[in-house]
């Protein structure tokens, strides 16, 4: 019987795969379906490609939305250090930048990708894979693509999830963990724009930095961060707006609330008190015209609807108890959420392959022998970062390295 592994999926955690069972003596074969590897890969932080964070282990686990106890072996086994080195190693020089983003210094993906296929070092066939083969014992055999059957004696699945469907990933990878008999927690869209009820298509493009979002639930904060966030004709997007997505539920959005503090560098106090003085320096000036110093010129019509106080008013005639009402409207500007934009326009997936199927130590099915998991595919996502590609790397490097052992034993 065939010594080798098959890997399914040409991406991340695939090609992080193939790294691996090459670097410890094993012999793989990708199966890729597009005509190049790492497609989703060459589009990810806007083509410049957020490789991992500068941080630790703990760090990255603390960035993990769900299951983070799970990747505890894979990240410390492969850290965000041993990632950098990993792509150093192979020619491409890497900066760290705000957030502790990690990206080359070319600010090309394509680097990346072509770091991973130098490493490969296995054939690659270009050929979807419909179905996972097993013995009389459940006991991986192979895989069939519509040119047969191919012998293997092991299978990593690094299909991706559902997101970006246009690079190959349509949850093929979930429908082999069914028909194997593994359990796949419900689908959807994480890291994923929102769709509001007010009128943003009046504030589209705008940008607003060092903001604080904060989401609440029932009176509960389940999102504060401070960063940046833009609007949009259908509502919100950016950092901020994406990593609170993946704090909220999939579904009815009507039980969450969201708030920006507009100016989080002042408190209430310092606030006031530059409001007063404002007030004093476009005494005779309409309420509209006088705003300008304090926020984008787009946002202020909102800023003054909300605020109560008409607009064509002197802003000298502004009261204490009118300012106050300003202060609100700008320390606490509110959003409906109403929806999350289609899951192709997410980021990563939320849910998949059940973590409580996994060996944690090798990414192998705990059912079926032979049977791994790496990367999208499986119930693990985080924030915006760098810390989904980590989770790709660390889980691509333990399946294929668990692959290998699987063989060897």
């Amino acid at each position: 019987m065939s010594q080798s592994i098959a890997i399914i999926g040409g991406g991340a955690a695939g090609m992080m795969a193939a790294c691996a069972i090459s670097q410890a003596g094993g012999q793989a074969v990708l199966y890729e379906q597009n005509a190049s590897c790492g497609r989703k890969l060459r589009i990810t932080g806007k083509g410049r490609c957020n490789v991992t964070n500068d941080c630790s282990p703990a760090q990255v686990m603390e960035n993990v939305t769900r299951n983070q106890k799970f990747l505890y072996s894979a990240l410390y086994r492969f850290s965000p250090s041993d990632v950098m080195e990993f792509f150093e190693g192979r020619g491409v020089p890497l900066k760290t930048e705000r957030g502790r983003r990690v990206f080359p210094v070319s600010d090309r993906a394509a680097d990346i990708c072509t770091a991973l296929e130098r490493g490969l070092q296995c054939p690659v066939i270009r050929e979807q894979v419909q179905s996972i083969l097993y013995d009389t014992e459940k006991r991986v055999r192979g895989v069939h693509t519509h040119s047969g059957d191919h012998v293997h004696r092991a299978v990593i699945v690094a299909t991706g999830g559902i997101s970006y469907p246009a690079t190959g990933s349509r949850g093929d990878g979930h429908q082999m963990a069914r028909q194997a008999g593994l359990a796949v927690t419900p689908l959807s869209g994480s890291l994923v724009p929102i769709e509001c009820r007010e009128p943003t298509r009046d504030w589209m493009g705008l940008s607003l930095k060092n903001v604080i979002l904060t989401v609440e639930r029932e009176n509960k904060i389940v999102f504060s961060q401070q960063g940046e966030m833009l609007f949009t004709h259908f509502g919100v997007s950016g950092p901020l707006v994406l990593s609170a997505s993946a704090q909220m539920q999939a579904g009815d959005l009507s039980e969450y609330g969201m708030f920006i503090d507009l100016k989080p560098a002042l408190s209430e106090k310092e606030l006031d008190a530059r409001l007063v003085s404002d007030i004093q320096k476009y005494a005779t000036r309409d309420f509209i015209n006088s705003l300008g110093d304090l926020l984008p010129r787009v946002l202020i019509p909102a800023v003054v609807e909300r605020s109560g106080i008409p607009a064509r008013m002197k802003t000298g005639s502004i009261t204490k108890e009118m300012r106050t009402g300003l202060l609100a409207v700008l320390k606490h500007f509110t959003l409906t959420p109403t929806a999350f934009r289609p899951v192709n326009e997410a980021i990563v997936t939320r849910g998949g392959v059940d973590v409580r199927e996994i060996d944690p130590k090798t990414m192998m099915a705990k059912k079926i022998p032979g049977l791994f998991f790496a990367g999208e595919v499986l119930d693990l996502d985080a924030y915006t970062g760098g810390y989904n590609l980590q989770i790709a790397w660390s889980t691509g490097r333990m399946a294929g390295l668990g692959a290998v052992q699987y063989i060897s034993q």
